[in-house]
């Protein structure tokens, strides 16, 4: 009961003690509460992306195709999918068979022909000057809006659109347009995470939360020096170190809970805004951040509980006396051998995991996550005996520098604390780039395609030579067009009776088969024997032999009349060359001479596209002239990479978490530094005073910040290779360092220091008056 009524005294004074008790208690609650806020929002993250993906896989329209015939419930699906100024537009166009259609999560009714039903970023797109382009392309009328369950996201730019002519692409197989008939939506088969990517997702959140945890313990523990002072004058009245002791846990227990009350609402306001925030392209609904009601359970009692426990360590170190507190005298210096202990304990968890790799199953989380953590803890605990045995060497130099110098000597361990954050968050950040870095390989793949020969593919299908050339016309005269490639494609059969056993045939100009051969000396009526590319060399066709030209020959659908061409005696060898898309196509290369006179035979053909150089609307235009000519036509960019989803969703995650990291970073850095400020009010008033001028006192605070943080610094960049090389033995990889992103991540975490104390500057240079020295 002592105990109880203890804490109870000291809670009374952090909510009853004037002013000076309110200012102390709101800033410890406004750091407690930036760290709760973000510890909500971190721990939340994973149930937000939970049902990001949920959303997706509800209405997901592949493996959901059924064989059977036109019903009452099935409905034609035909993909429509696009990209506008890098973003994606994820289209589909639908058409009922029956009376009972399935509707799409989040579309009330089948929207009639030349209508849709548009996700609301899209509705806004579209009516604003930027969507102008976009609007040829999607021309059809909103007549509703797509519910919130059937969106992956409040950004994300989708529509479904009413058609009448997917009937009659029913059944096509090209790459021209895909048309489906479902009766259902169904969920995706979720593969399952492999061993390195759940690794990766563990030490991220470690990462995250830790810095969070550390800024928590430092703010419990603003206004030291005035507690020790009101707990000297109740030892004068009669109480003893135990009960001072437990004093102390009560104000910051008072300072904890009210800052989880902050926190919360901080939270509770901040989710409102989530879905206007876009980070890497991911974005998720106010209402998918929904902590687990245990989970914020658990931080409402952690926070207050860590308060009273780091309270109470840290007053160990303290004696209160009635006449003062012995802290403010020069302290013992502080032992390093049980400093070392933490960081020695988390390599004895981690080293046995190293070389697991991703064949040996999956890794212990509890041991990788307790290793990480003590790890990291080390860096906390190396910090403060590295600024002392730092600074206690230190001296002479300018005023300011002095100044700075002995401040340090006599609090090197406040400096610690409030560096202590970023130093682990930067420890933490060298040892993901380092693991991103080496993994990034397995996942981040290049896709063989040549972005410097083309920008853009865009298969035509199989139509008559007529219909296509006014679609190539109309793709060459789209404004922003430099160049293009048109490539035909057929397959001869060796025998009219045996389609299975076929030739593929490439028609082009001279110039256009350049790109998938290198050719000799070429004219209008050659045709050539492609070397070396994917196809059997040992069915390629013999010169002076009859093939069967037909578009069908390899497909799936009913065979045509056939056309019997006989192979030029004159064929040459030409060896294979990639074309644009990275595909090395075999067989029979022709020009359009080298043909039967009169043979007008439909043909499969594929338009390369590359676009006049610094022209951002080429690529838009060229899209919108293909869905002019097609509504589902697979008109696409090509891009050099190709990224694994899994990979790009951890690492999007990652990029959310760390921009709430470095934003509490820079906050409860700033708060840190005016409750320092505010602490030493009456002795910056006397320098001032005594004519110390404001540039020497405001040089001499840039000291106290840099030197710390340069110790600061250093030790997490020691400690985050060293952990990083640990994980990178974990997933059987060579220790190997690039040094730009960890220069990088050092100095990201000096910038927002820099930028923190130039923000505290102004209060500063108001603390700087002689008047500051007037008491009541």
């Amino acid at each position: 009961m002592s105990l109880l009524r203890d804490l109870a005294l000291g809670a009374r004074f952090a909510l009853s003690g004037g002013r000076e008790g309110w200012t102390r208690t709101l800033l410890t609650a406004v750091g407690v509460g930036l760290g709760v806020a973000l510890l909500l929002g971190t721990t939340s993250l994973p149930g937000a992306l939970n049902a990001r993906n949920a959303r997706d896989n509800a209405r997901n329209d592949y493996g959901a195709s059924v064989n059977s015939g036109p019903a009452a419930d099935t409905l034609l699906v035909g993909r429509a999918e696009t990209q506008f100024q890098g973003s994606e537009v994820r289209g589909r166009l639908l058409q009922a068979e029956g009376a009972k259609p399935p509707l799409p999560p989040g579309v009330a009714a089948i929207p009639a022909p030349g209508t849709m039903v548009a996700s609301p970023a899209l509705r806004d797109l579209l009516a604003s000057p930027a969507g102008k382009l976009l609007r040829e392309r999607i021309p059809y009328k909103i007549t509703s809006t797509i519910a919130d369950r059937g969106l992956m996201g409040p950004h994300e730019l989708a529509y479904y659109a009413g058609s009448d002519i997917l009937k009659q692409r029913m059944g096509e197989v090209n790459d021209r347009g895909e048309v489906l008939r479902v009766n259902g939506f169904v969920d995706k088969q979720q593969e399952k995470l492999d061993p390195v990517l759940a690794l990766l997702i563990v030490i991220i959140f470690v990462v995250l939360l830790m810095p969070v945890g550390v800024f928590i313990a430092a703010a419990v523990r603003f206004g030291g020096d005035r507690r020790d002072r009101r707990l000297a004058a109740l030892r004068l009245a009669g109480a003893d170190r135990r009960m001072t002791r437990w004093i102390a846990a009560g104000e910051a227990l008072a300072g904890a809970v009210v800052g989880v009350v902050v926190g919360s609402l901080f939270f509770a306001i901040g989710r409102q805004y989530v879905g206007e925030v876009s980070i890497a392209g991911l974005n998720v609904f106010p209402s998918d951040l929904d902590p687990s009601p245990l989970l914020a359970v658990g931080v409402a009692l952690a926070v207050p509980a860590a308060a009273v426990g780091v309270t109470l360590f840290a007053m160990r170190s303290v004696v209160v006396e009635p006449l003062g507190v012995v802290r403010t005298s020069m302290p013992r210096r502080r032992r390093m051998w049980w400093r070392v202990l933490p960081p020695l304990a988390g390599l004895g968890l981690l080293v046995p995991l190293m070389g697991h790799g991703r064949d040996r199953g999956n890794f212990n989380q509890v041991q990788v996550i307790s290793g990480t953590v003590l790890l990291l803890i080390g860096v906390t605990a190396l910090l403060p005996w590295l600024v002392e045995a730092v600074v206690r060497r230190l001296g002479g130099g300018s005023v300011g520098w002095q100044l700075a110098v002995r401040r340090l000597q006599l609090t090197s361990g406040s400096a610690a604390r409030m560096v202590n954050g970023i130093a682990v968050a930067v420890a933490g950040a060298i040892a993901l780039q380092m693991l991103f870095g080496a993994i990034e390989g397995d996942y981040v793949k290049l896709s063989g395609q040549d972005t410097s020969r083309a920008q853009l593919v865009v298969p035509l299908g199989d139509s008559t030579p007529s219909g296509q050339s006014r679609e190539i016309r109309a793709l060459k005269d789209t404004e922003g067009v430099a160049h293009a490639v048109v490539l035909g494609s057929l397959s001869a059969g060796d025998k009219a009776k045996e389609p299975e056993r076929y030739t593929p045939v490439t028609i082009g100009t001279c110039a256009d088969l350049g790109e998938v051969a290198t050719l000799p000396a070429c004219k209008d009526g050659d045709t050539f024997n492609a070397t070396g590319g994917d196809f059997d060399a040992e069915r390629s066709a013999k010169p002076g032999s009859t093939l069967y030209l037909d578009p069908t020959f390899g497909g799936h659908r009913t065979r045509g009349a056939e056309l019997a061409w006989t192979v030029p005696a004159s064929t040459r060898n030409a060896p294979v060359r990639p074309d644009p898309q990275g595909e090395r196509l075999g067989g029979v290369l022709v020009t359009p001479g080298a043909l039967p006179q009169g043979a007008k035979l439909p043909a499969h053909t594929t338009v390369y596209i590359s676009t006049t150089p610094g022209d951002g609307f080429a690529k838009e235009r060229v899209l919108n002239t293909a869905a002019k000519a097609d509504p589902l036509s697979s008109a696409r960019s090509l891009t050099d990479f190709r990224t694994n989803a899994r990979f790009a969703g951890v690492r999007k995650g990652l990029y959310i978490g760390a921009a709430a990291v470095l934003m509490l970073i820079g906050a409860s850095l700033l708060v840190s530094m005016l409750e320092q400020l505010r602490e030493r009010k009456k002795l910056l008033s006397a320098l001032v005073a005594f004519g110390t001028r404001r540039t020497t006192l405001s040089w001499s605070v840039l000291w106290q910040t840099a030197v710390p943080v340069a110790l600061g610094l250093t030790l997490a960049a020691g400690v985050g290779l060293g952990l990083g090389s640990v994980l990178l033995k974990m997933v059987g990889r060579t220790v190997s360092v690039d040094w730009v992103p960890a220069v990088s991540m050092v100095g990201i975490g000096a910038g927002v220091v820099i930028l923190v104390t130039a923000l505290s500057l102004p209060p500063l240079w108001r603390l700087m008056r002689p008047d500051g020295l007037r008491t009541e």
